[in-house]
């Protein structure tokens, strides 16, 4: 080791360059593990950003001609500045870390920005559209950008928040369907499998960071031709963690292969983190779905009537109000029902009290689901069950014990343990929850019955290559968020939607306000990219865009969950099955927003000319919950629901006498360079609001915490 030491040292005096780069790669070399999984790191990954602007300091790639399927120049140039010639721009390049001054003239229509993951970024979001079904709950988000450099901009606004982390990454089957520095991996490659492993472990890094540590789980799928070497890569990354790994049958008729053994099962690795564990549940894993009466889940239903016959006019007798203490939700009265032309607002509750009539989140008049006399009768009986608080809204869940199920009570099939502080049954199920088992044969989970096929009826004619059966990702969720009504759920190869689908199955099966964060990229698939360019398109292009993975699958796929309506504007014709079955037209009550990710300047950020494009961050770190402040406020700061924002430390007054009136405010950002003052003003602040100085917080994040 001494005399490789010396070599170096030697190498160094003559070329510093050629010398650091050696030190580096024998550094490498010597901290590698004696036992366990060793492999190449490579060169850091690349990126291209097709819609980014190009600047002056950018590094850049040449695009290819049109009208080719060729593939481009794969050089790696550093742009030394934009002129204007005619009516075009032209862009000076140069070799990246070629200093022989030798430079080349390029039109910047024919360039693509690039990249490199050892690059600090400075994130940003730009909305491109949303779906809002009801106001009082938090948006599920979905963005649009490299997985990695979407991870890093989570650092800011989710570390050490999320508590579930669901992956189905690339299987790494020579197929194409990942690309590595803009290349395919091929079977053949001979370091197919070192430069999956050095993709995934980067990415895995930077979740651990946003990982609860107290209390959190990760969840990875997998086939065999990565387990193993998965299972090697998490006990290195997570070696304080307890790591279980399920099998699941996902293709109950076999992939066949030539020789040997048809493969019917894929594989899901758990990583419990700090306390997690998985809940116990009624659903034997191991039997399928073909479960006995008894052993089914009590069901308790929303009292407020969704789908058909559930308006006002539809039903006198089921338009009546309920009043609750205000603090606890007890039911303290059931009023009578009332006729049409009766005004709600002359109804006053009394002191303590809040009043709620079946009015749904658009504020259209509804109506419960019995009436008023057999909701008092219900109530007497322990049938009626009182769930959360909207914070927003400030009305209260409530639910009521179906009749089949009241049969199975009075039948003795369901044991009543007990009542509730608001005199509401407490009851078993007739058997025991239990652990699951590590092997997994639900026909709830093929691939092809409920993965392809819940696609086809949300986008109709539109292709995605093996989607996961929604009911196999809820039920694996279920077992990690199941006693979590407000777990934050995160998946970052999230392809057509599936973990936000099923979080919203979850959500409306107990009332919780779960919320999902999707990331995926807008990359073409392989055979449509050689058609897009016998057209004469490229990256960029808004006709090759709309082909990509989020705006083509994605993010219509969460909005047709939420509305029930396809992207043909046609309700969709289906039924959801097993553990919730309802017709899919009716959509959920849920709020979804979409988003893609942009490259900031430090200049742009630290001047405020980049704050319509910070604003997203600031609302995701408070919750995404709420109001939005999307502009700089004129007055030099604003309130709204979960945060504040103070652009003017003069108006600290105003700003922290509103701060202190907001009981559900979570964050204070306040923007100045002056840390005095900014303490002075986190002293007047309530203890319990989160204080943070921008724009400091922000580039600190990421200048210390991006590079490789």
């Amino acid at each position: 080791m001494s005399r490789l030491t010396d070599l170096i040292a030697q190498a160094k005096a003559k070329n510093p360059q050629l010398g650091v780069d050696i030190e580096r790669e024998f550094k490498a070399l010597s901290s590698r593990l004696s036992f366990g999984l060793n492999f190449e790191r490579h060169r850091p990954e690349a990126v291209e950003l097709p819609q980014r602007p190009i600047r002056k300091g950018d590094k850049v790639r040449i695009l290819p001609e049109r009208f080719t399927t060729k593939k481009g120049d794969q050089q790696l140039w550093q742009v030394k500045k934009v002129t204007k010639s005619d009516d075009d721009k032209i862009a000076t390049l140069e070799i990246l870390g070629n200093s022989d001054g030798k430079t080349i003239d390029v039109n910047l229509n024919d360039l693509i920005v690039v990249a490199e993951f050892r690059d600090t970024i400075y994130p940003g979001l730009i909305s491109t559209g949303k779906v809002c079904k009801d106001e009082g709950k938090p948006y599920h988000t979905v963005i649009n950008g490299e997985n990695y450099h979407v991870l890093k901009a989570l650092t800011f606004t989710h570390r050490g928040k999320v508590d579930t982390i669901y992956i189905d990454p690339p299987y790494n089957t020579g197929a194409k369907d990942w690309k590595y520095n803009n290349d395919y991996v091929e079977g053949d490659d001979l370091y197919q499998h070192s430069k999956w492993l050095a993709m995934m472990e980067r990415r895995l890094l930077v979740a651990k960071e946003l990982l609860n540590p107290m209390e959190s789980v990760l969840i990875l799928t997998i086939d065999e031709k990565e387990y193993l070497r998965l299972g090697l890569l998490l006990e290195q990354i997570f070696p304080e963690a307890q790591i279980q790994m399920v099998t699941s049958v996902i293709n109950p008729k076999g992939t066949p292969k030539r020789d040997f053994f048809a493969r019917v099962e894929e594989y899901i690795f758990y990583v419990y983190i700090g306390s997690a564990k998985p809940v116990k549940t009624l659903t034997r894993m191991l039997n399928g779905d073909d479960e006995p009466e008894e052993a089914k889940p009590v069901r308790w239903a929303s009292l407020l009537r969704s789908g058909g016959q559930s308006l006002r006019e539809d039903t006198e007798v089921k338009f009546y109000p309920i009043f609750l203490e205000a603090t606890t939700g007890k039911i303290t009265r059931i009023g009578d029902y009332v006729d049409l032309e009766f005004d709600i607002n002359s109804v006053k509750p009394k002191s303590g009290e809040i009043v709620q009539w079946p009015i749904k989140s658009n504020g259209v008049h509804g109506c419960w689901q019995v009436s008023d006399e057999t909701l008092r009768r219900y109530l007497t009986e322990g049938r009626v069950q009182i769930g959360t608080r909207n914070k927003s809204t400030g009305r209260w869940t409530i639910n009521y014990l179906m009749s089949s199920d009241w049969d199975r009570v009075v039948n003795k099939e369901i044991e009543v343990i007990g009542h509730d502080k608001n005199g509401t049954l407490i009851l078993g199920d007739g058997v025991k929850p239990q652990h699951g088992k590590t092997v997994w044969t639900m026909k709830s989970h093929s691939g092809t019955d409920h993965g392809t096929s819940m696609l086809k009826l949300l986008l109709g004619g539109r292709h995605f290559p093996y989607p996961k059966s929604l009911y196999a990702v809820e039920d694996t969720l279920r077992f990690i968020v199941a006693n979590k009504p407000e777990a934050i759920i995160l998946d970052f190869f999230s392809g057509s939607g599936t973990t936000a689908h099923a979080v919203m199955r979850l959500n409306r099966q107990d009332g919780g306000c779960r919320q999902s964060i999707s990331v995926t990229n807008n990359e073409v698939a392989a055979d449509e990219q050689r058609n897009l360019r016998e057209k004469g398109l490229r990256p960029g292009d808004s006709e090759w865009e709309k082909w990509g993975i989020c705006d083509y699958i994605t993010k219509p796929r969460v909005a047709a969950a939420i509305t029930g309506i396809a992207p043909n504007g046609e309700p969709i014709n289906g039924e959801y099955k097993f553990t919730d079955e309802f017709s899919i037209a009716e959509g959920f009550k849920e709020n979804a927003e979409f988003f893609t990710l942009t490259y900031e300047t430090t200049i742009s950020v630290s001047h405020n000319l980049a704050f319509s494009r910070i604003a997203p961050l600031l609302w995701m770190r408070a919750g995404s919950s709420g109001k939005r402040i999307d502009k700089l406020p004129d007055q030099g700061w604003a309130v709204v629901e979960m945060y504040g924002l103070l652009v003017d430390v003069d108006c600290a007054t105003p700003f922290c006498k509103e701060v202190n009136k907001c009981k559900d405010l979570r964050i204070a950002y306040i923007v100045t360079d002056d840390d005095r003052r900014f303490q002075a003003i986190v002293r007047r602040l309530p203890k319990s609001v989160e204080p943070i100085r921008l724009y400091e917080s922000y580039l600190t994040n990421f200048s210390f915490l991006n590079g490789e």
